[in-house]
């Protein structure tokens, strides 16, 4: 398992590009682009082995309306995995609760967003995307 993002809710890819850009190289960019199974825009912003994705709601019932409304923000972690259904098994196992099933999302890889029981960080809701075949 290995981070590959760390997803940040914004109301606008343009204008937080804009901003990151102002104090940041990224070593790419990619286009914004449209996850449907999400109803969000997505764009990757690489830095070293990593990215920083800004995902913005696509239409006002993107499961990310409502907390891009509490202001946006950090939203959540994803990890790349050899096999999704044996860590959505393993991730539940220790009390994980599945919030998104696996489904088709960015780069068509299956992803699967889970929820953490983590009482002592705000950092509770993970993505797990299955590594490139």
């Amino acid at each position: 398992m290995k981070l590959h993002h760390v997803g940040i809710v914004v109301s606008s890819i343009h204008d937080s590009l804009g901003d990151l850009s102002k104090y940041f190289k990224f070593e790419s960019t990619s286009i914004p682009t449209l996850v449907g199974s999400q109803k969000v825009n997505v764009c990757f912003l690489k830095s070293g082995e990593s990215y920083i994705e800004l995902i913005e709601p696509a239409s006002s019932d993107s499961p990310v309306s409502s907390f891009l409304n509490k202001g946006g923000g950090f939203h959540h972690l994803c990890f790349e995995v050899d096999d999704i259904h044996k860590q959505v098994q393993e991730m539940e196992k220790k009390g994980a609760r599945v919030v998104v099933k696996p489904v088709v999302g960015f780069e068509n890889r299956l992803i699967v967003f889970v929820l953490l029981n983590m009482k002592n960080t705000k950092c509770n809701l993970i993505e797990f995307a299955e590594t490139k075949k």
